[in-house]
């Protein structure tokens, strides 16, 4: 059967699909760039979420109304610190131990070190850095949050024995004047006696507790 103008209608049909049909090529490209479109957006989403899961812990304390970032210890700042625990043997605390420098530090001098971090990645980092460095069976670390020992100076001079010392980094404590002060900028450490900061004389103790504060 033909049309008005004398083409087949066979011929009028065919030209009409041909123009709706897209070449098998280019299905093929768009379908790939699809997938990669895919591929792309779950490496993004998945990087976000890795670096979200990583920096949550470093980011969350820097919210908080005082702000005491992460900082390692300086190689300087743990031989003074190491310096004021001379002739010294027992325990040791460091509260905000950070990657567990001083602790490990402290072990390797024959104490036997414990620290304490908010931060758990850096907390697992330090339980791995104690068994490289073969002190693991005196250096230990927990996770637990500086910020809930409300009035920290009471505390220590409520439980410390009297033969305690206590060591500061970066940051004295207020309301305390240092028996022993050493280093300089941040690599200060600041030395407290329990028996100074209680007005009283040392009595003797079987016990050491010696928690440097690292801020």
């Amino acid at each position: 059967m033909e049309g008005g103008g004398g083409i087949p209608l066979e011929t009028l049909t065919e030209e009409s699909q041909s123009r709706h049909v897209l070449p098998a090529s280019f299905e093929a490209n768009s379908l790939q760039k699809s997938n990669w479109g895919f591929l792309l957006t779950g490496l993004v989403s998945g990087t976000l979420v890795a670096v979200y899961a990583v920096a949550t812990p470093f980011i969350t304390p820097a919210l908080r109304k005082v702000c005491l970032p992460f900082v390692p210890a300086t190689t300087k700042q743990i031989e003074n610190v190491v310096k004021m625990l001379r002739c010294r043997r027992g325990s040791l605390v460091d509260i905000g131990s950070g990657d567990g420098r001083i602790v490990i530090a402290a072990a390797k001098e024959g104490f036997t070190a414990v620290g304490y971090e908010l931060n758990p990645w850096l907390v697992w980092y330090s339980r791995y850095r104690a068994w490289r460095e073969g002190v693991h069976g005196s250096a230990k670390f927990y996770i637990s949050d500086l910020w809930k020992m409300l009035q920290l100076e009471k505390k220590l001079e409520l439980e410390l024995d009297d033969d305690a010392r206590v060591i500061a980094c970066r940051f004295p404590f207020p309301h305390w004047t240092p028996d022993h002060v050493t280093g300089e900028g941040i690599d200060t450490v600041w030395a407290y006696d329990a028996s100074t900061f209680r007005g009283r004389e040392k009595r003797p103790t079987s016990m050491h507790f010696q928690p440097p504060i690292q801020a």
